[in-house]
């Protein structure tokens, strides 16, 4: 589908409407490359962890990938993207009504920690309200400027209403061709793996930190169970991104392991450097990426 009078940009589309701790929408060239040098052009593409999903979306906006697989294990997130999918209207009302204070803060707070999926559509709206109001994008943290708006910014100052419904509206072009599930990610992961002309990229709950900046973190025997199934795939097509710590390297010893810098705001300002591991399958990588034999 075209994007024709949109403002998509090519080089780095911006299509999630989530802000997301080490959210990876910076790697959309380099996937597509990938995408491309593989012939996989049109493929599905999967994300099991997905968060933002801000590369993967950009890849479909842009026509990289026929379909976008989203799937998250917290029901609050799933919620959203069902949302996304097949509510956008509604989900675009919301956007441009709600008020922006402290007060509706609260109550859509409430909504969100009761994790009412019968409710799907106001659950979904109230985990979006609290990602696009509270600091960092973290949703059970504060709002931006605290529950006094003392701060320099404000509850509103990541909200831009026009904006964000124009991002659903794009989304919503593409409602056939996203898959919002939510099971474990392993579960995801030997499902699609197993599929011709299918791309999975895998960005887990991190090691560190992972506590503080997910509601579904890891545990060690979390991670091992990621790591030899995705290692049993090592053939198939599959791009994996972590936090640069030496367990990675234990896990993934006989996988290429390149590290790459990514721009962060949760928790800390500036680069931080990470972890990619590829698949046998996967060409090598180029300009941006640095051998680690670590």
């Amino acid at each position: 589908m075209s994007m024709a009078g949109t403002a998509v940009s090519t080089l780095r589309p911006r299509v999630s409407p989530l802000r997301y701790p080490g959210g990876k929408s910076a790697l959309y060239p380099r996937l597509r490359k990938l995408i491309r040098d593989m012939g996989l052009a049109g493929c599905t593409y999967v994300e099991p962890y997905a968060g933002g999903v801000g590369a993967g979306l950009g890849l479909l906006a842009t026509g990289q990938v026929e379909r976008v697989v989203i799937n998250d294990l917290d029901p609050a997130i799933y919620a959203f993207w069902a949302t996304v999918q097949s509510d956008s209207g509604w989900l675009i009302e919301q956007i441009r009504k709600t008020e922006l204070d402290v007060n509706e803060w609260r109550r859509q707070r409430e909504i969100y920690q009761s994790a009412d999926t019968s409710r799907r559509s106001e659950l979904g709206f109230a985990t979006f309200y609290l990602n696009r109001t509270n600091r960092s994008g973290v949703l059970n943290g504060g709002p931006i400027g605290g529950l006094d708006q003392s701060g320099n910014y404000k509850i509103d100052a990541r909200f831009n209403r026009e904006g964000l419904a124009e991002r659903i509206r794009i989304l919503s072009l593409y409602s056939d061709n996203i898959i919002p599930t939510s099971q474990d990610g392993i579960e995801i992961i030997e499902k699609y793996a197993k599929q011709d002309n299918t791309f999975i990229y895998a960005d887990p709950p991190y090691f560190e930190k992972a506590g503080s900046l997910y509601l579904n973190a890891f545990s060690p025997d979390d991670h091992t169970a990621l790591a030899r199934v995705l290692n049993s795939y090592a053939d198939r097509p599959w791009l994996l991104t972590y936090d640069n710590v030496p367990q990675v390297a234990k896990l993934y010893s006989d996988r290429r392991r390149r590290k790459f810098e990514l721009n962060y705001s949760a928790h800390r300002v500036g680069k931080a450097t990470e972890i990619a591991v590829l698949a046998d399958l996967l060409p090598e990588v180029g300009e941006g990426w640095k051998v680690t034999s670590s």
